[in-house]
């Protein structure tokens, strides 16, 4: 067990979040003040958020909040980056300014605040990785529920082991911090991370509820994106299964080849149909390119950290 009290930092990403920036903010000291009166965390806690290049006036409610309390900390982005990227600077700040451990939490609030008790006790049971899982997904639409499955399904099966129905709602610690810096690549998967890093890891259940306000930024384009970047961070089975895939296309063309070298020469007959010819050579056709396609997807990952461009630009930060 872990004896001294920690310092607490909650990041949370924000793109557009006006309508509920400020409730979040509200809520979630809320949750700050009373683990300080049960001496679960110091009074010296906070909250950074990260405004992820919002074209409404998220940043400027932020200011407002900082001015009035110095334990609301953030930052701005100079564009929009994407939900991942505001992330991981929401992390690397917390661990420059100093905290004991942080957690992560969407703007809506959708994940249920108050499990971040939960957190904080298995923390103090020496946990450095408390991963939320939500109890179900009612609040979703039917698509978005089949697709989250498929998602886990598919990330598992190709060794990307992530567990069912957890997001970014978690907990880690200063050391889980420290061992990030040691991870250089500009596409980071944080959730194949903090399975592949080894630490002790647990898990804490909790409710999902409705969104407060406005609508989900997360759209079908930028999930396929993240499990995509997911899958060429840290699993090769699809090259695996492409070179799999070739070798059993020039098999079965092999034994088409001697099949129509025996009705040639022993049956004197010269095969016909062309529609088979015209079948055959769109389909694998097709599988070629679907399998230039997943070559083409880990070159990109390649192309794109040779370049070595930064993950994000800050605009401006409040500390």
């Amino acid at each position: 067990m872990r004896s001294e009290i920690p310092q607490l930092a909650i990041v949370v990403p924000c793109y557009n979040e006006e309508l509920c920036v400020k409730t979040t903010v509200e809520k979630l000291f809320e949750v700050i003040n009373s683990l300080v009166s049960k001496n679960k965390i110091l009074d010296n806690s906070y909250i950074y958020l990260v405004d992820d290049g919002s074209k409404d006036k998220t940043w400027n409610i932020i200011q407002n909040l900082h001015n009035s309390n110095p334990n609301v900390k953030g930052t701005k982005f100079i564009r929009n980056y994407g939900n991942q990227k505001a992330l991981m600077a929401g992390l690397e700040s917390v661990r420059e300014i100093g905290c004991d451990c942080v957690v992560t939490i969407d703007a809506d609030l959708q994940q249920d605040e108050w499990a971040i008790e939960k957190f904080i006790d298995k923390y103090m049971e020496e946990y450095d990785v408390v991963l939320g899982i939500r109890n179900n997904r009612k609040t979703d639409s039917f698509f978005k529920r089949t697709s989250a499955e498929m998602f886990y399904k598919t990330m598992n099966l190709l060794g990307v082991h992530i567990p069912m129905n957890h997001s970014d709602y978690r907990l880690i610690s200063r050391r889980t911090l420290e061992v990030m810096k040691l991870y250089p690549e500009k596409l980071f998967f944080l959730r194949g991370f903090f399975y592949e890093v080894g630490l002790p890891t647990t898990t804490v259940n909790f409710d999902v509820k409705e969104r407060m306000a406005g609508a989900s930024k997360f759209s079908f384009a930028s999930l396929m994106g993240l499990a995509l970047n997911g899958i060429t961070s840290y699993s090769i089975m699809p090259l695996r299964c492409v070179a799999v895939g070739g070798f059993f296309m020039a098999l079965f063309g092999f034994l088409v080849g001697l099949e129509t070298v025996f009705e040639k020469f022993f049956l004197h007959n010269s095969p016909n149909g062309w529609t088979t010819t015209i079948v055959l050579m769109c389909m694998f056709g097709g599988i070629q390119l679907f399998c230039l396609g997943i070559i083409g997807e880990y070159i990109g990952q390649l192309y794109r950290e040779v370049k070595s461009r930064p993950r994000y630009i800050k605009d401006i930060e409040l500390k």
